[in-house]
């Protein structure tokens, strides 16, 4: 396959952190956890280690701990199979259990090779649509949002909606609707039919602001999960991940989230009646907050009230009370909400410095 096995090898010992780092590098969704003879031990995807960010784990804990979580999952053992399977049988392996990796061992347990799902399936596009909601007047970047559309702002040499697109594309998505209100024309205008930047682009006007998720019912009935992004998301979130990870848990909508962090600037006091229980000075708190991004099954879009204004926060709570399944999916990439005058500061610097 010319992959550098070493580069998707890592040590029992080493960091959560690290093998994160080590999937980063290597783009292809598995860490193979060896011992000191080079033995498979386990391996780690991507969806382990955003399991472990939920569960409130820290990325800089041993890897041990992360297989021993493992050891509780449906499947403890890692999908493996011998050097020399034939490439159907890879390929419907992967299919039965929905994974996108197979280490091929030889007869010693030692991993000589990864087969993906994409190199079994190379010309396969992402099958989901996207949605880019880009119809907000961004109020609270004005004045910089007097002449252009706040999606269209520009980054380095390039709009933000721009780059969006960009991320979909690379991601394999070729559909995308463009959800638009405010100075249309603007975004029309750079984009048209998409076809200039390697996707097809079709546009879904608002009459009246109809809020993050009331445009959906203005689209196509689509037999594929729909994603929704705002459009004034700054992100390098693995949008494959996320589909495989809203496919594992059988969610009707898997929402993005993102670890925030907080000090309380005074002690705090913990009371029951009159009753002084606990003291914490200057407590940390963590909390995961909304990250603007929606992975929606087809049964899900047409939830939406037709032409009427409609937010994502709606859509979430009425599954919830009928029961339905929603799930989170942790964001351990680079993310940015581009909803201040700092954050856009912020965003400018991080393209600049390559940071993003």
């Amino acid at each position: 396959m010319g992959l550098d096995l070493a580069n998707l090898l890592i040590g029992p010992d080493r960091s959560i952190r690290d093998a994160a780092s080590c999937l980063d590098r290597s783009a292809r969704g598995i860490v193979l956890v060896v011992d000191a003879e080079n033995t498979l031990l386990n391996t780690i995807t991507d969806g382990d280690i955003r399991r472990a960010m939920l569960a409130g784990v820290s990325l800089d804990s041993p890897i041990i701990g992360l297989l021993k979580r493992k050891g509780d999952s449906p499947y403890p053992e890692p999908v493996t199979a011998a050097l020399g399977t034939e490439r159907s049988t890879l390929l419907r392996m992967m299919q039965e259990r929905k994974i996108r990796q197979i280490p091929l061992l030889d007869e010693k347990g030692h991993p000589v090779e990864v087969v993906t799902l994409s190199e079994l399936l190379p010309d396969e596009a992402l099958p989901i649509e996207a949605v880019i909601m880009a119809g907000g007047y961004g109020k609270r970047l004005q004045p910089l949002t007097d002449k252009l559309p706040k999606p269209m702002l520009p980054l380095g040499d390039r709009p933000l909606l721009e780059l969006i697109v960009n991320g979909l594309r690379e991601a394999g998505i070729r559909q995308v609707n463009v959800a638009t209100h405010y100075k249309e024309e603007l975004i029309v205008d750079h984009f048209k039919n998409g076809e200039d930047f390697g996707v097809d682009i079709r546009y879904v006007r608002e009459d009246q602001p109809l809020g993050t998720a009331g445009a959906l019912s203005l689209l196509e009935a689509s037999s594929e999960p729909l994603l929704v992004v705002n459009g004034d998301i700054l992100t390098r979130v693995d949008f494959k991940a996320m589909l495989d990870f809203h496919r594992e848990y059988d969610a009707e909508l898997t929402v993005a989230v993102r670890q925030y962090e907080f000090c309380v600037p005074y002690g705090v006091i913990e009371t029951d009646g009159v009753e002084v229980k606990s003291i914490s000075e200057k407590p940390q708190l963590r909390h995961f907050i909304n990250a603007g991004i929606y992975l929606l099954n087809p049964s899900v879009h047409s939830l939406v009230p037709n032409g009427q204004r409609y937010d994502i926060p709606d859509l979430i709570g009425r599954l919830l009370a009928e029961k339905r399944r929603v799930v989170s999916f942790p964001i351990r990439e680079y993310w940015l909400d581009i909803g201040k005058a700092e954050h856009y500061d912020q965003a400018q610097a991080d393209v600049a410095a390559g940071r993003f």
